[in-house]
């Protein structure tokens, strides 16, 4: 169960529908794919997806940082060494999503290799989670067109609704246009990727107090620390921490602190193991929790859903898995479906999924 090599191997897969919102726009998939192999011939994989405006990794940088720092490192380990790797990976600061693959991709081949799902040697709680899909910045009749195209192609019945426009009215105007396109029985949040200050928040959450909103996840900067602070005290809904608290220091800072009461897990960026720790503290402050999504390809998405089926607390809610429906391709050779709004896992080993050869020759931009 030796590590013998890391692939770094960057692709491009071109979003049919690209996803807008306050902090960026994502318009193709320049992700990573990370393989690890050993000595047993088993093969782990992962997606690596570089979001600059947030964490400010680009595919370049992630397979730079692979190739030269962190596989040096990590050949030799094994499958097994799990903590080992996790303090010879945190030596390096930043570099989430790296670190993050290399994590997942070691967790896939120690599946394989000893003939178990990724969830269940993670905690096997279940094996499917229900899906929340994220609705990028539109015009409001065209974000209700494709959120009831979700609901009845799909089954999916929780919306995440990207706000944080100036003036904030815009996304009000959304907002509502959804909770009355799709009734009452539909799950309805938003997320402002820091996009409004703290005034402007409370004053848009105030005109949505009507609209029996689920949950509100980074609506203005963590650093403006007193406004956030002010901001969350205000809310009668749990305010979710996202990229502000990614790893259990930053969460444990922004709980005690008044400007968190509930977490979005992301495993593209914390992987297996530091998502873990990241939920057992949650469990631990008795934080709700989201499975979050980084705009993953499906096989990010069948990683988030591997963690989060794990865990009972991961899998209360609906998790963010479904934007990979609006990339014009993916690598897997068995395409994932959403059905009754539900994401499965795989039967398999690992995680349960393989590459398509061919489609990674074609979207591959290094050769």
């Amino acid at each position: 169960m030796k590590i013998t090599a890391i692939e770094a191997i960057p692709f491009r897969i071109p979003y049919v529908k690209p996803l807008k919102f306050a902090s960026g726009e994502v318009h193709v998939a320049d992700h990573v794919l990370v393989r690890v192999r050993t000595d047993d011939g088993i093969v782990g994989v992962a997606e690596a997806p570089p979001r600059p405006f947030t964490y400010g990794e680009t595919q370049r940088g992630i397979i730079a940082v692979i190739e030269t720092i962190f596989a040096p490192q990590v050949v030799g380990l094994s499958l097994t060494d799990r903590e080992q790797l996790a303090a010879l990976l945190g030596r390096t600061v930043g570099n989430p999503t790296a670190k993050a693959a290399i994590d997942m991709a070691v967790g896939d081949a120690l599946g394989r290799t000893l003939g178990l799902t990724v969830t269940e040697l993670l905690g096997g709680y279940t094996d499917r989670m229900r899906v929340s899909h994220m609705l990028g910045f539109d015009q409001p009749q065209a974000m209700v067109d494709e959120a009831e195209r979700m609901r009845d192609v799909h089954g999916i019945t929780t919306f995440k609704v990207k706000v944080g426009r100036r003036p904030a009215s815009l996304d009000v105007a959304v907002v509502r246009a959804l909770r009355e396109g799709l009734g009452p029985d539909v799950v309805l949040y938003v997320d402002g990727n820091r996009g409004w200050t703290a005034s402007e928040s409370a004053r848009a959450m105030r005109q949505m107090a009507d609209l029996d909103l689920a949950f509100a996840e980074e609506l203005s900067p963590a650093d403006d620390v007193l406004g956030r602070r002010w901001l969350v005290q205000q809310l009668d809904v749990p305010f979710i921490a996202d990229e502000s608290a990614t790893t259990p220091a930053e969460v444990t800072r922004e709980v005690l602190g008044g400007s968190a009461t509930a977490i979005s897990i992301k495993t593209a960026r914390t992987g297996f193991t530091g998502s873990q720790r990241v939920l057992h503290l949650a469990e631990g402050l008795g934080l709700e929790v989201v499975m979050g999504n980084q705009i993953d390809g499906q096989l990010g998405s069948i990683c988030t859903v591997a963690f989060g089926a794990a865990h009972q607390r991961s899998s209360v809610h609906a998790g963010e898995l479904s934007n990979f429906l609006d990339m014009s391709d993916d690598l897997l050779t068995e395409p994932l479906r959403i059905e009754n709004g539900e994401l499965a896992l795989r039967p398999g080993a690992g995680l349960g999924i393989e590459i398509d050869d061919d489609k990674l020759r074609h979207y591959r931009t290094d050769s």
